[in-house]
């Protein structure tokens, strides 16, 4: 029996043990070998394990195959269907032919996570926070990422879906979606999050009648992860660290509902955390 496509766009993180964050913060790479395998790859990796425990075969996409070699092997190890495809949501060309080979070799997903994730912006120095400041070409990243991007993927699945009159785009979002922020020094440009947010309420007003579940999810904290882990921040108050395998319970939640009562946007805050608005 062919199993159901679950596509994971963002499968790896910015904090994983050898991630751009993780590098950048900290000054190199952090042992993962002590962490269970749900928090070593953030919430794209634990979305990733839990759709392949669930009977789906599962796609890993990340802009280099190697980033998500240890995930794949994490998944293979345990008996499931796993394959990693690269895909650049910066370039029309990378996300065509990667959903032309997911068709080819897989079929048509039933589930898209849209994951990625971007830290442009994140090592300017205090004194360049401002916009003023912000080189367009990280702006015009941000924007590939967050709406762009997306705007492409939904172009990719959305018409077989449609067809089926089944199937999931969910999207991983933060709290700066929910209204335009400053930027405060230690953060990425995320102005464009609203964009993604904005796109997933529109799709959800063109699709669902067609049996297509759409949700945006606020991930509203800070993600257990490698890199995380080691902050000062996590380590003194780490009832404030987000589990991802309860992200990824989350999201599970959100594809198997009944479509009488679908959810299309859900937050997630840490109990100790004050939900952001």
């Amino acid at each position: 029996m062919t199993k159901p496509v679950a596509v994971v766009i963002g499968a790896t993180s910015k904090w994983q043990s050898d991630g751009r964050n993780t590098r950048m913060v900290h000054g190199g790479n952090i042992p993962d070998d002590e962490l269970p395998l749900s928090i070593r790859w953030g919430v794209g990796g634990a979305i990733a394990l839990k759709f392949a425990r669930e009977g789906f075969h599962v796609v890993l996409t990340t802009r280099s195959k190697p980033n998500a070699s240890a995930l794949e092997a994490a998944i293979d190890s345990e008996g499931l269907d796993c394959m990693t495809v690269e895909l650049d949501l910066e370039s029309d060309d990378s996300i065509s032919t990667a959903f032309e080979t997911v068709r080819s070799e897989l079929g048509d997903p039933e589930v898209v996570v849209l994951n990625a994730g971007y830290l442009e912006g994140r090592d300017l120095p205090p004194e360049m926070e401002l916009l003023e400041h912000m080189p367009v070409e990280l702006f015009e990243t941000a924007q590939n990422i967050s709406s762009r991007g997306p705007f492409l993927v939904a172009k990719e699945i959305l018409p077989a879906m449609r067809k089926r009159a089944q199937g999931s785009f969910l999207i991983t979002n933060n709290a700066a979606s929910l209204r335009g922020r400053k930027r405060r020094t230690g953060e990425s440009l995320y102005y464009p999050r609203v964009m993604m947010r904005t796109l997933a309420q529109v799709l959800t007003e063109e699709y669902s009648e067609f049996g297509v579940h759409v949700a945006n999810v606020v991930v509203d904290g800070l993600i257990d992860s490698p890199g995380t882990r080691a902050l000062p921040m996590a380590q003194s108050k780490p009832e404030m660290i987000i589990n991802p395998a309860a992200i990824a319970d989350a999201f599970y939640y959100l594809h198997t509902q009944d479509r009488s009562c679908w959810t299309h946007e859900l937050q997630l805050t840490p109990f100790s955390a004050r939900p952001s608005f």
